[in-house]
């Protein structure tokens, strides 16, 4: 034992009374086993702490702004189409709940790539040793070709590609995102950083044409953020570049002066990385509103919050 320090003597300590003492947890908020029913009966019988509390309340932001006739933007990486949700998404969409989509450059790829082909998602690792990765001849040439005929239409690259799927004879082309909302009127943006995506490294990729396209997206983007006021902005699997896109549309909106502000924000991802935490879930919010951080696997908790709002919107 140190000479300097002795055991503390704990003869002075003060208690308190367990029932005066404020809890976090009590009766009304401990999970209930479920026992059938409906999905509504499920959600109500999850803990009422934490992300259970988290979840319930990002349906309700929803369902409630729907209710009011306010928007529920989806941004989204290309990670949820690999992982087959798509017709989810499309659903939601057709349903009234999905009011505009946010893509980053790899969605149109694959969301292309499957209403094409019924299948996506190469082997990264083997066609790179091959030379080969990213190289799908009908992937890039029909891409590329349908964002510069699109632009030469006016349109972004959102438009461009929704209108050329839904206009192909692709045989899978339901399964199309972009084409359900060309085919709904839904605002379809697409936000490319050059050189990311594959169709980039394509012969017949035109940057003029990309750029421009993305261009005109961000102001459609902006046009649809500037409305978000009572609504819903939902982050799915991106972590770089729809997280970055969406504070430039809250910034450029605010400057002119659009009232956006008491919205909802929610970041679905495996982690919360940096970017979606500070310009999804933190910044936006910062002049009011509420935001939340759903953590886990897209193919689980997105189908589950569908689910659930679909159940309490009594769709």
């Amino acid at each position: 034992m140190s000479n300097k320090y002795s055991p503390i003597s704990l003869k002075g300590v003060k208690t308190c009374k367990l029932e005066s003492r404020k809890s976090k947890v009590r009766l009304d908020k401990v999970g209930k086993p479920f026992a059938g029913g409906s999905f509504r009966d499920f959600i109500k019988s999850l803990p009422d702490v934490l992300a259970a509390e988290d979840f319930k309340a990002v349906v309700s932001a929803i369902v409630k702004a729907r209710k009011k006739d306010r928007p529920v933007i989806l941004g989204m990486g290309a990670h949820p189409i690999k992982v087959g949700l798509s017709p989810i998404i499309i659903n939601l969409m057709e349903k009234g709940v999905i009011t505009a989509i946010a893509m980053n450059g790899a969605c149109i790829v694959h969301d292309y790539e499957l209403s094409l082909m019924g299948h996506t998602s190469e082997d990264v690792d083997v066609e790179l040793c091959r030379g080969t990765f990213g190289m799908a001849e009908e992937t890039g040439g029909g891409l590329n070709r349908a964002i510069k005929n699109g632009i030469k239409k006016g349109y972004g690259i959102g438009k461009a590609v929704g209108e050329h799927i839904r206009r192909s004879r692709a045989d899978y082309k339901e399964l199309s995102i972009l084409a359900a909302a060309d085919r709904l009127d839904l605002p379809a943006t697409v936000h490319v950083a050059v050189g990311t995506d594959i169709v980039h490294m394509h012969p017949g990729a035109d940057g003029a044409a990309i750029g421009e396209g993305s261009l005109r997206d961000f102001r459609l983007f902006s046009s649809v953020v500037a409305d978000l006021k009572g609504g819903v902005y939902i982050n799915l699997g991106s972590a770089v570049i729809l997280p970055e896109v969406f504070l430039k549309a809250i910034a450029v909106t605010r400057n002119l002066k659009y009232s956006v502000k008491n919205f909802t924000t929610v970041n679905m991802d495996f982690i919360q990385h940096y970017r979606c935490r500070e310009n999804v879930l933190r910044r936006p919010v910062l002049s009011g509103g509420n935001s939340y951080a759903l953590t886990g696997h897209h193919e689980i908790m997105f189908p589950l919050l569908a689910a659930a709002v679909m159940e309490e919107a009594g769709k």
